[in-house]
């Protein structure tokens, strides 16, 4: 077959397969021409998914007549700067979004500049571009598309349900009224009431107010501002932001939304740093909820990777990710031993559903209302889990202020009970204990090694043969943290030196542990990771176990530890180690409220 040209018509529609995908490929593509015509409000409005209707208007600056007519040609825009396509500083930038829209649809254009008292429309009906004319109009512009894929029927064959399609065009509208708090955004779908997102400032409290709108208000209440800057290879960088505490968590990363230049983007390099920052702060296989803006100078990213825009290349991938894990981090440890709020109110909410009766039983007919109760018989076990011994008033009052409270009960040999200033504090005592013995491991890692206390005589483990050697071709690893071991034959090996933060430890199970650790780690992570990894599980035996009881003044010195140390609000393993409850929300749950 002989090489021919494309006519324009074939060209706009094989560009408009590029760039448009979906619906909301169409809704993103016109909402950011809106955002970049300096708009203060748009309005989408959007039926039958983006298939029938779609309509975007905006208060921005508008066009004349000329603008119009070059605004649906292919590769015509007002956006760069002397055609450098290094120095982007817009959502949208290539041209191609109205022509490409134009030749798949029914689309329709009318608009009027700020300064002019006369507005124009243009229509394309699916390639067939007609001529301007005026037409009635306020200042800004209003772009309707109709019987979208209506010139090219077999993508619709690939498209999703009305209901899955105008979710994604919720979800478009969502991130970039994410990244923009100080325009109003109102969108439409089909019958149902409108979602209206207000005028704001760039201000924090107004981005995590326009944040806590979309993601919900437990991200509100749960939520740690992050902020940094630094330099790139060509320009300054900056990094802001809020992040979820880390025992607020997903099983999927619907709910984490990064942004570079105001742009909605899913990056590898990104991602790597969220996972780096929160490290074992949260359970494997979970994800932090969070909204991260990269502002990066424009030579120092690439935003034309992708024709839909939704992938990133940046200059200094080395620098971008110091900076994104430095600001993460920062927050999460100045976050001392705050959990997350929501553990408290869903505590409230399982007592509420029904746990507690709807109302008192009644009395027996033959008791008197003022009937003394009969005395109970305490049977010898029956005695009380910890000394409560009242403390002394001063002293009580000096602890009821700090943050964790003054310790009340220990209930069921694992749960301390304490009273704070404005409620109750429940404090999972193993966990808590855990996670101090492993920020002191961690410490000690990073101060050159953790202390030893040697055995006057050697501990031997019996081991499977391959778990023997595997912890005795580790050994040096091991040693770091303060376990020091040798072969002891086949299938065993001889334990010398524990760590002095363990004392006095479960030396076969540690050590049985450990090769379980080892062998289900492999070799790909770096030897801090597998370190810090092989501490988490020694922490483990080293903590205050479940069952057993404490002092007061134990109770009071393991919350005051935990009060100064960081990220002492979950375990390990990404569980919290305590529920706070507010006392208005216990004297309501009583009807006191």
């Amino acid at each position: 077959m002989a090489i021919r040209q494309l006519s324009p018509e074939t060209v706009n529609r094989i560009a408009a397969g590029e760039v448009i995908e979906r619906p909301a490929s169409v809704v993103k593509e016109l909402v950011e021409n809106a955002i970049d015509s300096g708009a203060t409000h748009i309005e989408i409005v959007v039926t039958d998914g983006g298939l029938s209707l779609i309509r975007v208007t905006d208060d921005g600056s508008g066009m004349n007549a000329d603008d119009l007519a070059l605004a649906v040609e292919r590769h015509a825009t007002s956006k760069l700067d002397e055609e450098d396509l290094f120095d982007i500083r817009s959502l949208g930038f290539r041209g191609e979004a109205l022509p490409s829209i134009g030749s798949i649809a029914e689309l329709e254009i009318r608009s009027r500049r700020r300064d002019s008292e006369q507005g124009f429309s243009i229509r394309v009906m699916r390639g067939a571009k007609e001529s301007i004319k005026p037409a009635a109009a306020n200042s800004g512009t209003i772009v309707e598309v109709r019987d979208l894929f209506s010139a090219t029927p077999a993508r619709l064959k690939f498209l999703k349900s009305e209901r899955a399609e105008t979710m994604a065009v919720t979800d478009v509208v969502r991130r970039l009224a994410m990244a923009h708090p100080e325009i109003g955004f109102t969108l439409q779908t089909g019958e149902k009431r409108p979602v209206v997102y207000p005028r704001g400032e760039r201000s924090s409290s107004a981005w995590l107010e326009r944040l806590g709108a979309i993601m919900g208000h437990e991200f509100m209440a749960d939520a740690l501002e992050i902020s940094g800057g630094g330099s790139g290879a060509l320009g300054p960088m900056r990094v802001f932001g809020f992040i979820g505490l880390p025992t607020l968590h997903r099983a999927d990363s619907m709910q984490q939304f990064l942004f570079v230049n105001g742009r909605s983007v899913k990056d590898k390099l990104l991602i790597g740093a969220i996972r780096a920052a929160y490290g074992d702060l949260i359970p494997r296989g979970r994800s932090p909820l969070l909204a991260i803006f990269l502002d990066v100078a424009p030579p120092d990213v690439d935003v034309n990777v992708h024709p839909a825009k939704a992938e990133v290349r940046f200059r200094d991938a080395g620098r971008v990710r110091s900076l994104m894990i430095g600001a993460m981090r920062q927050a999460l440890e100045a976050a001392g031993h705050r959990a997350s709020a929501q553990g408290g109110v869903l505590t409230i909410e399982t007592f509420s559903a029904g746990v507690l009766p709807s109302a008192p039983p009644a009395l027996p007919p033959q008791t008197a209302a003022f009937a003394e109760p009969a005395p109970v018989a305490f049977a010898e076990i029956d005695t009380p889990s910890a000394d409560m011994r009242a403390p002394e008033p001063e002293r009580h009052e000096q602890t009821i202020d700090k943050p964790l409270g003054a310790v009340r009960a220990q209930v069921h040999e694992n749960y301390i009970v304490a009273q704070t200033r404005d409620g109750l504090v429940i404090v999972d005592q193993h966990a808590a204990h855990e996670r101090l013995v492993y920020e002191k491991f961690k410490v000690a890692l990073t101060n050159g090694g953790v202390a030893t206390q040697g055995l006057l005589i050697p501990a031997i483990v019996t081991l499977d043969p391959d778990d023997a050697e595997l912890l005795c071709t580790r050994a040096d690893e091991l040693a770091e943290l303060g376990l020091v071991l040798e072969s002891f034959g086949e299938g065993a090996v001889a334990v010398r030196e524990t760590p002095a933060l363990l004392g006095d430890t479960d030396i076969d199970g540690l050590v049985k542990d450990l090769a379980a650790e080892l062998r289900a780690d492999g070799t790909a992570r770096a030897l801090k990771d597998r370190l810090e990894a092989v501490a988490s599980r020694m922490a483990c035996h080293g903590s205050v176990r479940s069952g057993r009881r404490l002092t007061v003044e134990e109770m009071n010195a393991l919350l005051r530890q935990m009060e100064a140390t960081p990220y002492s609000g979950q375990c390990n393993h990404g569980r919290p180690t305590y529920v706070a409850l507010k006392l208005s929300d216990i004297e309501r749950l009583f009807g006191r409220r």
